[in-house]
């Protein structure tokens, strides 16, 4: 079996209007954007799916990430991660991202913590609906 990796992204910037995470551990050997954004409502993340050497490895986005999400949904564009010199862009991530959102919006399957976090940080996003 093997052991899923975990990337933790805790925060983004705006470089020239393009949003940006920076990873300080790469995944090791080949791995693509996998177009998958799902939750760890316990964890208070929200959780990017990639395809690592055949097996599926998350970037883990934490709350102190959040308002960069917010930033990126504005801007309608998928965001960066950069690792080293290079980005590489985390496709279908503002999509996927903003109709979890609604999804999420009042829906106490998440838990209640999570919702009132979402929220409140995606406020902005959720009152434009």
């Amino acid at each position: 079996m093997t052991v899923r990796k975990t990337y933790l992204i805790h925060e983004g910037s705006n470089n020239e209007g393009a949003i940006q995470f920076t990873l300080t551990t790469a995944p090791e050997g080949q791995w693509q954007p996998a177009n998958r954004v799902i939750t760890d409502s316990d964890e208070m993340a929200f959780i990017y799916v990639i395809d690592e050497n055949d097996a599926f490895s998350y970037f883990v986005f934490q709350q102190s990430s959040w308002d960069a999400l917010v930033q990126m949904i504005q801007q309608e564009q998928d965001p960066a991660v950069v690792i080293g010199e290079e980005a590489i862009t985390l496709t279908g991530m503002f999509e996927e991202l903003q109709a979890l959102l609604f999804n999420i919006e009042g829906n106490s399957n998440y838990g209640e913590a999570f919702v009132t976090a979402v929220e409140e940080a995606f406020s902005a996003i959720l009152a434009e609906a």
